[in-house]
C-alpha cells in the first residue's frame, strides 16, 4: 500500500537478494542495468547511498510522502538498499552523478507491476524523470521472449500535480481514485507508452516509502 504522497508506477521493489551485473538479462518484471540517451539505470551501489538517503530526508522530495523519514528507519534502509532487486539508481551518464531512483515491484497491486520513482530536487525540470520512467515502462512492455507483458500501474497523491503531469505525459490514464493513509490517491494504468517516451537505444516519484529498501515513493520531479 502506498503511503501519503507516494506515487507508485510499480517501480518500487523488494530488497532481498542481489541484482545481476550490468548487461545481464532482465528478470521477469524487473529490468536490470541499461542506458538511455542521457542516463544509466542500474542496481544501487554502495557509493550511491548518500544520494539515495537524501531521497528519504529531503523536505521537498518528502512533501507528498508524509515528511522526512526517521533516522533509525533511514539507517535500516541504507543497509538494505544496495543491490536490491528492482531498485535502480538513475545516474547521469556524462558525469556519473546519481539523480534519483526508479523501482519496479511485480504483483504489487492486484497482480500488476507498480513503478515508483524519486529525483533529488536540484535535478527536477530537466526531463530526467520522464526519460528514466519512460525507459523502465518501455522495457516492462517489451519483456523477454516467452514472458507475459505485465499490467503496469502507478499510484500518487491527488495533490501531487507534478507527478500526475509526468504520468499523463507518459500515456498513463486515471483508473481509480481512493483514500489511503488518510490522503486522496490516484491510481494510473499504462495501456501503451506515448511514442518517443520509451527507452533510448545505446547501450521527484513513485513507490512505497516504507519499504525496507526505500522504495521511491511517488514521482517528485521531472
Amino acid at each position: 500500500m502506498s503511503r501519503p504522497g507516494v506515487t507508485r508506477i510499480s517501480g518500487v521493489t523488494s530488497i532481498t537478494g542481489v541484482a545481476s551485473a550490468p548487461g545481464g538479462p532482465d528478470s521477469p518484471g524487473r529490468p536490470r542495468a541499461f542506458t538511455t540517451a542521457r542516463l544509466t539505470l542500474r542496481p544501487i551501489e554502495r557509493a550511491d547511498v548518500p544520494a539515495v538517503s537524501r531521497l528519504w530526508t529531503d523536505p521537498d522530495v518528502r512533501r507528498h510522502l508524509g515528511g522526512p523519514v526517521a533516522d533509525d528507519v533511514v539507517r535500516e534502509r541504507e543497509r538494505a538498499c544496495v543491490g536490491a532487486p528492482g531498485a535502480l539508481s538513475v545516474v547521469r551518464t556524462r558525469d556519473s552523478v546519481v539523480l534519483g531512483l526508479v523501482s519496479v515491484e511485480p504483483g504489487a497491486r492486484q497482480g500488476r507491476t507498480e513503478v515508483s520513482y524519486q529525483l533529488l530536487p536540484e535535478h527536477w525540470g530537466h526531463g530526467y524523470a520522464r526519460e528514466a520512467v519512460g525507459a523502465v515502462v518501455g522495457r516492462l512492455m517489451a519483456p523477454p521472449e516467452g514472458a507475459e507483458v505485465p499490467g503496469i500501474v502507478a499510484v500518487t497523491q491527488e495533490a501531487n500535480s507534478r507527478s500526475r503531469r509526468l504520468l499523463e505525459a507518459l500515456g498513463a490514464r486515471v483508473e481509480e481514485r481512493f483514500v489511503e493513509w488518510d490522503e486522496r490517491q490516484v491510481l494510473y494504468a499504462f495501456a501503451a507508452l506515448i511514442p518517443g517516451a520509451g527507452p533510448a537505444t545505446g547501450g521527484g516519484s513513485a513507490g512505497n516509502p516504507e519499504g525496507p529498501h526505500g522504495n521511491p515513493e511517488g514521482p517528485q520531479g521531472g
